[in-house]
């Protein structure tokens, strides 16, 4: 009999999902290295390159909007296979020499393609996940992200390195988009060999098919426990969208929409889309521009590796009001240095890796952690798309309005309204956000169900 269950099936599971999040930061941020190409080739004004940088975020505010619904329908897995085949279209499409009108057609297909695994890949591990490692777990998403980011900042730095900035602008960034064609297959064939999600199953009242799964993950006698609360979950919850908007449920929506727009209006996808750009205005030419941003992408990796590693033993509040502060000093320092002329040299630089540091240990992994846990089974797909929808507007909002701030107001007051936004987010993390590290996802849920309208304790205690 299984009694200690098998974490290598866990990890094995986490890391195929983490993929899906590969491709997230792959696809989102290959347009980093592109956008100085396609406006030169277009000769985009302020407002469409904007257009032309965020195009692919409508297409992940759909893919959001539907991913939860659908994926309660069928399943969580056949929905992230959905959203590696909508990102291999988008590949090859682009690839495709075709005029600026598909370019944007086939970064809306992709963009679907985020959206759906941006939600989907979390929430899947976060339904597989022992508790007392799901924080970490939760997190591999996020390295999974970011290391997709850093990968791309290599693809594109080594593609505009293969002929001179003329095939670039005519031919090489559509190879930096069409690359992206063999994650997606990786990705695709991978998912064959993972199970569903056991909740999900549980769900769909196919208990033996769930009791199975949960026993290879945490053993019998812990797989016996763990279907029993989430049947007596099931039996509790209607089920309907208007239940998310309930008392005490909708305190958790709530925490998980703002924390979601705080992870973007914190500046994050401004420096991930526009690094070269950035570092470009400081004084250094394309290649040293395209070169630090991959220093960004090495930054991003080690940062996340340290949230990975402490989540789940400091808890997510502490790192997420650590995350917050720092980030509110750095974005101060990168402000200051455009606004006292002090740009040039390396202390932007220092500025914004150390940001990207803050954000990587903080809300770039931790937003996702924290909608994946605190939503009940039967509505946390529906709750999780909620979410994941104002992630994604603000992600536009930001990405959209970027370049026509720094045409308008300058990068000294740009980079300092992402300033008073982290300030924002530390204040909201400190009186909102409960811990939720070590409990189940039934633990969680009844916390909720008890604390009805009442003030959510920052410490999250076990409901028996």
């Amino acid at each position: 009999m299984n009694e200690t269950g098998n974490r290598s099936y866990v990890y094995k599971a986490t890391v195929v999902a983490a993929v899906g999040g590969l491709l997230f930061g792959y696809d989102t941020a290959v347009v980093a290295g592109a956008i100085g190409f396609i406006e030169k080739l277009y000769n985009l004004s302020p407002t469409m390159k904007g257009w032309i940088a965020s195009c692919a975020l409508i297409g992940c505010v759909i893919g959001a909007m539907f991913a939860g619904t659908l994926s309660d329908k069928v399943g969580r897995k056949k929905m992230l296979v959905l959203s590696g085949i909508l990102f291999a279209i988008s590949s090859i499409g682009i690839a495709i020499p075709l005029s600026l009108s598909w370019f944007v057609f086939f970064r809306l297909i992709g963009g679907i393609g985020i959206g759906v695994a941006s939600m989907l890949a979390p929430m899947y591990i976060a339904e597989i996940a022992p508790a007392d490692i799901r924080g970490r777990l939760v997190s591999v998403n996020q390295l999974g992200i970011v290391t997709g980011i850093l990968l791309i900042y290599f693809v594109n730095a080594s593609i505009a390195g293969w002929h001179n900035e003329a095939w670039n602008v005519s031919t090489g960034w559509r190879w930096m988009f069409g690359s992206g064609v063999i994650p997606s297959i990786i990705f695709l064939v991978m998912l064959f060999f993972v199970p569903e999600s056991p909740r999900w199953l549980a769900s769909k009242e196919r208990w033996n098919e769930a009791e199975d799964i949960l026993t290879k993950i945490n053993g019998q006698q812990k797989a016996q426990q763990e279907l029993s609360e989430i049947k007596e979950t099931l039996n509790i919850e209607v089920g309907t969208f208007s239940e998310i908007f309930k008392p005490g449920i909708r305190k958790a929506l709530l925490i998980g929409v703002v924390l979601c727009i705080f992870s973007q209006v914190t500046g994050i996808n401004a420096i991930m889309y526009y690094a070269p750009e950035i570092f470009k205005s400081t004084g250094d030419a394309t290649g040293s521009a395209l070169m630090q941003t991959v220093l960004v992408g090495i930054i991003n990796v080690l940062f996340t590796l340290v949230a990975i590693k402490y989540v789940d033993n400091w808890g997510r509040r502490a790192l997420l009001l650590a995350g917050t502060a720092g980030m509110a000093v750095c974005l101060t320092i990168v402000g200051a240095a455009f606004h006292f002329d002090m740009a040039k040299g390396y202390l932007v630089l220092i500025a914004i890796l150390a940001y990207i540091a803050f954000f990587a240990v903080s809300l770039g992994p931790l937003a996702f952690v924290v909608i994946a846990e605190i939503f009940s089974n039967r509505n946390r797909g529906k709750a999780m798309s909620v979410s994941i929808f104002f992630l994604w507007i603000s992600v536009y909002v930001v990405s959209q309005s970027f370049p026509m701030l720094l045409s308008s107001i300058g990068s000294d007051y740009t980079f300092w309204i992402y300033m008073v936004m982290a300030i924002l987010a530390f204040f909201f993390v400190l009186k909102l956000v409960p811990e939720t590290k070590g409990k189940s996802l039934e633990e969680i849920e009844k916390y909720w169900m008890h604390a009805e309208d009442k003030t959510a304790s920052v410490n999250l205690k076990k409901i028996q």
